[in-house]
């Protein structure tokens, strides 16, 4: 019977230990990149509405993880940002905003994820473009009471009052979110102006209309534009019978200038209450309806809010 060579069968041997060694580097290194890959370097998905952000205007993030969490924060423009988590779309949301004043340019948005099975977290940068928009420049000239241009030394006494009130209440962010769905307007009537137009009250310039007027007569009924707990009713210099409705996470409407109250402070609201009955209090040249949005200390444009389309 033939043989085969004492030499070839090494070589051949040898030929299969190598290939047996080369199959086992390449699977060590599979595994061994499986496991040092940080989840950080797998895909994130982030989307923001509307998809142009412009200064003043409201901004919705929503953010699909690579991996289930527990919990999902971030950091937008030195603001802290808790996000909930919408059952039907499978992804986080938040409700942010870029201040009247930011320049253009490009900012970041920061995340930080609590995986529900594991300790260590996951954080992922995205950055975002903020163009300028150019609200509006009209000069409105307004003739008003001599108490809100030149008020004497008692008035004054009351406008730090007030002032000191504001800075109190409206600083306040509650940890909750008790919005849901989108902000409708509180009012089915005309707008008589806009956010970001100049005021000049008695020849004096004023800061910016950080607000949309209503064009309402006296008793007309305003609806909470989401839900929300009441966070003041009551008279302050300027705004006059006003209530402020906190949505949690530093999330404010306000209703200025009203007849009547229909709410008291701690009372919890649904979209469309009543709240209050419109006038000409405070600090108002006729009867109209004030409506302004607050985010974390800056205010941002109502209307833009209302055209979001929301969780």
């Amino acid at each position: 019977m033939w043989t085969q060579p004492p030499r070839l069968s090494r070589q051949r041997e040898a030929r299969r230990s190598q290939r047996c060694c080369v199959q086992f580097v390449a699977i060590y290194s599979l595994i061994f990149l499986a496991v040092t890959i940080p989840a950080s370097a797998v895909t994130w998905t982030i989307h923001a509405q509307p998809t142009r952000l412009v200064n003043g205007a409201p901004v919705l993030f929503q953010v699909k993880p690579p991996t289930k969490l527990e919990s999902l924060t971030g950091t937008w423009l030195t603001h802290q940002l808790t996000f909930s988590y919408d059952t039907s779309s499978k992804t986080w949301f938040a409700l942010a905003g870029v201040t009247f004043e930011t320049t253009p340019g490009q900012y970041v948005l920061e995340l930080t994820g609590q995986p529900a099975a594991s300790k260590a977290p996951l954080t992922f940068t995205r950055t975002f473009a903020v163009a300028h928009f150019q609200y509006p420049q009209i000069k409105v000239e307004l003739t008003v009471e001599k108490k809100f241009t030149e008020p004497s030394p008692e008035q004054q006494e009351q406008i730090a009052e007030s002032v000191k009130i504001k800075q109190d209440y409206l600083s306040r962010v509650s940890p909750d979110r008790e919005w849901g769905g989108n902000f409708a307007a509180p009012a089915d009537a005309a707008i008589s102006d806009v956010y970001g137009s100049q005021r000049i009250f008695n020849g004096n310039a004023q800061r910016p209309h950080w607000g949309l007027d209503f064009r309402v007569p006296t008793g007309t009924p305003v609806a909470a534009m989401n839900s929300g707990t009441v966070l003041l009713a009551r008279f302050l210099y300027f705004e006059g019978n006003c209530v402020v409705i906190d949505h949690g996470q530093g999330l404010l409407t306000l209703y200025f200038h009203l007849s009547e109250f229909k709410v008291k402070e701690g009372d919890q609201v649904k979209r469309g209450q009543i709240v209050g009955l419109s006038g000409g209090t405070g600090r108002a040249t006729g009867p109209h309806l004030h409506v302004a949005v607050r985010w974390q200390g800056t205010y941002l444009d109502p209307a833009r809010l209302m055209q979001l389309p929301l969780p």
